[in-house]
């Protein structure tokens, strides 16, 4: 583990792989930090100089005051591949991480060779759907969080492989109850307000969209609309939840090595 001494903080990443490879950015989820692509690691390493990081207000991440924003934590990721001399990187993205790979998309092209948004949407939830969780963290601060840990394994994973692979679905939800109540808020605000609907047919770089067939939260019909608004964009699906990744584990790995090893 390494820290960025941001003006606010220090941004906690870690570096994996050749150090004279193309670099892969790899941007968490909501609730976890950057131990969720443990599983990618192995393969994409042998490849890639991996850089994964603890997204603001996880991890091991500076906690600041919120409501935090998609441009913001965009922001923190420009700020890590400068302060590594970093020209261009290949960005994956799960969930929020996918905000932030679509932020990236439109408004700094230029510093990605490509862009995989797996999980996600142009816009995800909506008020009635974030401001009562952002409300009952601020409230209840640690008791929320352990509650959400509870009640996550059912939209992060099919029930198969929460009954299955109940250790790996357990080292997961336990990244939510170990996630800072007002960093979880002020993420949570920045998910709410973000919506790339209207821009994403700016994004020029080669992008690969990877969706859930059970994945109730960012389902493939948002994966869908994504790939339409995107010009040549692929486009796969899993049998899996929200975090395709962990679910699915050597297949996903397999079919995003392919995409970024094609460009």
């Amino acid at each position: 583990m390494a820290h960025l001494q941001l003006a606010d903080g220090v941004l906690n990443y870690q570096l994996d792989g050749p150090a004279g490879a193309p670099v892969l950015v790899l941007s968490n989820s909501l609730g976890t930090d950057l131990g969720m692509w443990d599983t990618q690691i192995p393969a994409w390493s042998e490849h890639f100089r991996v850089l994964r990081y603890d997204t603001r207000g996880h991890g091991g991440s500076l906690v600041t005051e919120g409501p935090y924003r998609i441009e913001q934590l965009g922001a923190d990721v420009l700020a890590l591949l400068d302060a590594l001399d970093i020209r261009q990187a290949h960005f994956v993205g799960l969930s929020m991480g996918g905000l932030i790979g679509q932020w990236l998309g439109i408004n700094a092209g230029e510093r990605l060779l490509s862009l995989t948004l797996c999980n996600t949407a142009a816009k995800i939830g909506s008020d009635e759907v974030w401001n009562p969780r952002i409300e009952m963290v601020l409230k209840q601060g640690r008791q929320a969080m352990l509650d959400l840990r509870d009640a996550s394994i059912a939209r992060w994973f099919t029930a198969d492989f929460a009954q299955t692979q109940p250790a790996q679905a357990q080292r997961i939800t336990e990244m939510l109850a170990q996630t800072s109540p007002q960093g979880y808020a002020a993420n949570c605000a920045a998910v709410r307000d973000a919506d790339y609907r209207e821009q994403l047919t700016a994004v020029k770089v080669p992008t690969l969209i990877v969706a859930g067939t059970a994945d109730v939260v960012t389902t493939p019909e948002h994966g869908r609309f994504m790939q339409n608004a995107i010009a040549g964009a692929e486009f796969v699906e899993f049998p899996a939840a929200h975090l395709s990744n962990v679910e699915i584990g050597a297949p996903f790995t397999a079919r995003v090595l392919d995409f970024l090893l094609a460009r």
